[in-house]
């Protein structure tokens, strides 16, 4: 029986954090109308709007959002941009396997470490496993991060007021784990996944992965993906040597725990299409966005 102590909502207090969480409301609203609209090239006007605040205050929150401008952002989204992303896509991670790269290789990136949990530890629903968790503010809303004593385990995202609907996907995915909120055990995690300048390859994040063994190695598979590029479903496949199973691989990416670190917003359609994501297409919009703005300043 999952046990869950919660002793009330908190989400990170500090000004600057705060208003990382008003920018991506208004970007977010943005996304959602560019995406809708870009075949027609909308005006910053016709952004602003849609977004309820002027043209200046848009321009200004994508640039602290992301240092890329809406129409940068535009251009991102186009049906060529996508497909510029997975130009090459297998060769990329043939290199990786080739060059044997893991998640603390990655170029761009964050540095990672991973480990997963036994499958005994799986299939008992994490029974006698502790998870941490605490609400953070991050470029993408507000993220539920998720740790054990060995590292993080979980990370979810949600738009305002979903936030206890988020937790549950997340609890219910090990239903025999306790659950103890502790915001400030999980803020530094927060802050070394979303502060790029904590991006150090001599101090790697440890995920913990919590899965089947065909899940977790479609996630690791997500791993060797570099910020920037992308890969099909079908990719992903043939790497794990499982090339008739895109359709599993589509549901493992799905159920992926650990969302960005484990960078499933990469994984698109063989034609560049931006299908579904489990928190919402317009996050994974806003991801790829953002990474765009991130290479930009390199």
């Amino acid at each position: 029986m999952m046990t869950l102590a919660i002793h009330g909502q908190r989400l990170t207090k500090p000004g600057h954090q705060n208003a990382a969480l008003r920018d991506y409301d208004s970007v977010r609203r943005a996304i959602a109308f560019i995406s809708e609209n870009w075949r027609a090239q909308p005006t910053i006007e016709a952004m602003a709007d849609a977004a309820g605040v002027t043209p200046d205050e848009l321009h200004h929150r994508f640039r602290r959002w992301a240092s890329i401008t809406p129409k940068a952002f535009m251009q991102a989204l186009t049906l060529d941009h996508a497909k510029g992303l997975l130009r090459d896509s297998a060769s990329v991670l043939d290199a990786a396997l080739d060059s044997g790269l893991s998640g603390p290789g990655r170029l761009h990136d964050l540095f990672v470490t991973h480990e997963a949990m036994s499958p005994g530890e799986w299939k008992n629903g994490g029974a006698g496993l502790t998870l941490r968790y605490g609400f953070h503010a991050s470029p993408f809303g507000t993220a539920i991060v998720i740790a054990t004593d060995r590292g993080l385990s979980g990370l979810a995202f949600a738009d305002p007021g979903e936030e206890k609907v988020a937790l549950a996907d997340m609890t219910r995915r090990w239903r025999n784990a306790t659950y103890v909120e502790d915001h400030e055990g999980t803020a530094p995690l927060a802050q070394r996944i979303f502060d790029t300048k904590l991006w150090r390859p001599d101090q790697p994040l440890r995920v913990v992965m919590i899965g089947t063994d065909f899940e977790v190695r479609v996630w690791e598979t997500l791993l060797k993906i570099p910020m920037g590029r992308a890969v099909s479903y079908s990719d992903i496949a043939c790497n794990i040597n499982s090339p008739k199973a895109s359709r599993a691989v589509g549901a493992a990416v799905g159920k992926n725990p650990v969302s960005f670190v484990v960078p499933c917003h990469r994984a698109l359609g063989k034609s560049g299409t931006l299908t579904g994501y489990h928190w919402g297409i317009t996050r994974k919009q806003a991801m790829l966005g953002w990474e765009a703005g991130q290479l930009g300043m390199q």
